[in-house]
């Protein structure tokens, strides 16, 4: 019966799926192509007018320029290869606003949209126990969430050919094979995410307020994580964001990411908010009393 339900929620998800895996797929073409102009074209002519190019970092990120540092990822991203640049689009906002998006919708949905549409009662009625409701979610973020992040990866790699990076050389050699561990990032994320707003979900009656609510939260998590790049005094409250624990670049770009003990501890971090988030669901759902639809 616990399949069953699976093969019903696959089904009840597969559009938002797919929208956001041709999103994912297409900005990950579009990037690549940005970031072939900017490291090919635009560095280069820059260049040829004897323009260092610490001079243009520190044209660029003056200021307000800040925000667009934060956003690329930092002061450890370099300009001027390819890699780097190529690298950006796994933590620009529209890669992470479209994979909350996903966890977001699929989860306030979960547990809070089927009592909104009465259809709760029904589902509970049948030889299923709660645990196997939750359980069937759980089984269907097992499935799509790495499903996306192979879209994600499969876009960096038609993107990464169309623009002409693997046969380039030096600072614009790209190999798409390098991304491959930045998933290992990627999927934690969603999952966190999921996981979290599934325990919204179960306390939840409507979907649209558990939206919502999940919304405004990621939002002001991923604002109180960009802030807290800019601004000294409120670095220390990036550690309360799941955005803060996201960090694909330095796996990405550092061969021996796997030998950093920070990288497997931010995973860690990520991968146990989604399951508090699950096991919280379960208590939550298995205490409270079904009621009527609205």
């Amino acid at each position: 019966m616990t399949w069953t339900l699976v093969r019903k929620l696959l089904r009840d998800n597969r559009t938002a799926w797919i929208v956001v895996a041709v999103l994912l797929f297409g900005f990950q073409l579009l990037w690549a192509r940005v970031a072939h102009r900017i490291a090919a074209d635009l560095l280069t002519a820059l260049q040829r007018f004897g323009i260092p190019l610490d001079t243009i970092r520190q044209i660029v990120f003056q200021g307000p320029g800040q925000i667009i540092q934060a956003i690329m990822g930092g002061e450890g991203v370099r300009i001027d290869r390819a890699l780097d640049l190529m690298s950006i689009s796994y933590v620009h906002p529209v890669t992470q606003t479209a994979l909350c998006i996903f966890a977001i919708g699929k989860a306030a949905g979960a547990i809070a949209g089927e009592i909104d549409k009465g259809t709760m009662e029904l589902l509970l009625a049948q030889p299923l126990r709660r645990r196997q409701v939750i359980l069937a979610h759980l089984a269907v973020d097992a499935i799509t969430i790495p499903a996306l992040c192979v879209m994600l990866w499969l876009g960096t790699l038609a993107g990464a050919w169309l623009a002409g990076f693997p046969q380039e050389e030096g600072t614009l050699h790209v190999d798409p094979a390098t991304f491959l561990p930045g998933l290992i990032a990627v999927a934690p994320l969603l999952f966190a995410v999921s996981g979290l707003t599934m325990a919204l979900s179960s306390a939840g009656r409507s979907r649209n307020r558990v939206l919502g609510l999940a919304v405004i939260v990621a939002l002001a998590m991923f604002l109180v994580n960009l802030v807290g790049q800019l601004w000294p005094p409120m670095e220390n409250v990036r550690f309360f964001t799941v955005f803060y624990y996201f960090q694909p670049q330095p796996m990405i770009l550092k061969p021996d990411w796997y030998a950093m003990p920070e990288v497997w501890s931010r995973l860690g971090v990520l991968v146990g908010l989604g399951s508090a988030g699950y096991a919280l669901a379960l208590v939550i759902f298995n205490r409270r009393d079904v009621p009527a639809p609205l």
